[in-house]
């Protein structure tokens, strides 16, 4: 018996099926690297916009607009590439707000599309994860106390101009 010990070419044959294999693995380690950046980008803008609700108050004047505006500069540091944040047609991002000062807690809901990579896409599109469009939707929701719970129990409960307004007399 004789065998073939001539390997001229097994390398090449070797890469041609290896090669393929690492992008597809490559590929399945990105997308999720952009999933979980845009999902802490969001969460901390959240965070950030249920702290400032916590203190909105008529007195000040300021539109929930301007609290939108706050949040969506927050936001700004993720990439407006369809991979990380759909821009096409405008901004998709959809900032919700509920709450102020008097409220027990606060929330804000932060939702973005985004498209996935290629390859990635076909695959959440047979497990329905993608919308008609070919996008992805991640939302994030942060509900915060707008007082420590020692406040919420006291008297005055969730007044702060009731609360002031004790101080000041206990102090004259």
């Amino acid at each position: 018996m004789s065998f073939c010990t001539d390997r001229r070419g097994q390398a090449s044959v070797e890469a041609a099926f290896i090669i393929p294999l690492l992008f597809i693995v490559l590929l399945l380690l990105v997308q999720p690297g952009i999933l979980l950046y845009t999902h802490m980008v969001m969460q901390g803008a959240a965070s950030e916009g249920c702290r400032l609700l916590a203190t909105k108050t008529d007195a000040l004047g300021a539109s929930e607009e301007k609290y939108k505006g706050y949040i969506l500069r927050r936001l700004g540091s993720v990439p407006m590439h369809e991979c990380f944040h759909a821009h096409a047609d405008g901004c998709s991002w959809e900032i919700e707000l509920q709450g102020d000062e008097t409220s027990r807690e606060v929330k804000v809901i932060i939702r973005n599309k985004l498209r996935l990579l290629p390859l990635i896409d076909s695959v959440g599109g047979l497990f329905k994860l993608v919308d008609g469009d070919g996008f992805l939707t991640q939302e994030v929701v942060m509900v915060t106390p707008t007082q420590p719970g020692w406040a919420a129990l006291s008297d005055d409960g969730l007044d702060p101009q009731a609360w002031l307004a004790r101080r000041l007399e206990e102090t004259s």
